[in-house]
């Protein structure tokens, strides 16, 4: 059995560090169908809302136009409401992030207006390693078709909180070097997407899969910068969680093409929702063993008493 102090926050604390009101969000990319260690996801994102009177944004992150999928979406949307996680005014309010190059042209104008920003030639291929050497940093490259746009990032260490690892120190300019904010194909990148959208639904508490831990540094910085140039006036840095992920059998993260785990594949074995969500939160020790566990109760599994485990 896991150590439940890893696994499960201490809610009074939630309440009293998470800049109120608590606001999280749910946040798939349409490349693949759901799978297990989405459901571990959503456990924890609408669990720790609910018992901490939170709330929950849903925000499709297809900033990818190469990989995301249409049906993907679709099905994405579909198999939440399946499982019973989905609130009317969540579906109402989500966002895609496709639908939002004017919010992030405009955001990197102003962030022109604090950092270095600069076009790059550079392929992955070019260098070695995660970190980007800054080959093309002081060129004067005209930004155009075939050239990514980076953010140069100064020395030092970006903290943050976590509610299950405690205080996290990261050096992103150590650890990435300047930052690809869109990449040579003409698409928003991840981390720039991210930061710009969480500032400007002012989230407070981000949860999200232990394998995105080294993103947390470069996005509490990339947030600092556009806070400063005033893209947003939201709460920033948000807290952090950073929850175990699913492995398969050989210890492996589960990937959108695991068919075995997918939810598309279990509802046509007839398993039910709750068996469905019991057998995530069993995955990875959240229960002893695998019980059927509705959407709409999913709050007791970080709950200590009566109601909880």
């Amino acid at each position: 059995m896991k150590d439940t102090a890893v696994l499960r926050p201490d809610l009074d604390a939630v309440r009293r560090t998470v800049a109120s009101p608590i606001v999280t969000r749910f946040a798939p990319s349409p490349t693949g169908f759901l799978h297990l260690g989405h459901v571990v996801n959503a456990i924890y994102v609408w669990g720790l809302a609910r018992a901490t009177g939170g709330r929950v944004l849903v925000r499709i992150e297809d900033h990818d136009r190469i990989r995301s999928r249409q049906t993907f979406d679709a099905a994405l949307l579909e198999d939440l409401q399946w499982l019973g996680f989905l609130e009317p005014d969540e579906t109402d309010s989500i966002i895609r992030q496709r639908e939002r190059t004017g919010v992030y042209e405009a955001a990197l104008t102003r962030l022109r207006a604090v950092a270095h920003v600069y076009a790059c030639d550079c392929s992955r291929t070019s260098f070695h390693g995660e970190r980007y050497p800054g080959r093309c940093r002081n060129r004067g490259l005209t930004e155009g078709p075939g050239r990514g746009i980076r953010v140069q990032l100064e020395p030092g260490v970006d903290a943050a909180d976590d509610l299950l690892l405690g205080a996290i120190q990261q050096a992103p300019a150590e650890q990435c070097g300047d930052l690809l904010l869109k990449d040579r194909d003409g698409h928003w990148t991840y981390q720039f997407a991210v930061a710009v959208d969480d500032l400007h639904q002012r989230v407070t508490l981000v949860i999200r899969g232990a394998d995105l831990l080294s993103s947390t540094g470069r996005q509490v910085r990339l947030g600092q910068l556009l806070k400063r140039c005033g893209v947003a006036d939201g709460p920033w840095p948000p807290r952090y969680l950073h929850h175990p992920l699913v492995m398969d059998e050989g210890g492996v993260k589960l990937s959108k093409s695991t068919g075995a785990t997918g939810v598309r594949h279990l509802r046509a074995t007839d398993v039910t929702p709750g068996e469905v969500i019991g057998r995530a939160a069993a995955a990875i020790g959240l229960l002893d063993s695998v019980r059927s566990v509705e959407a709409r109760d999913v709050r007791s599994l970080f709950e200590i008493g009566p109601r909880g485990v």
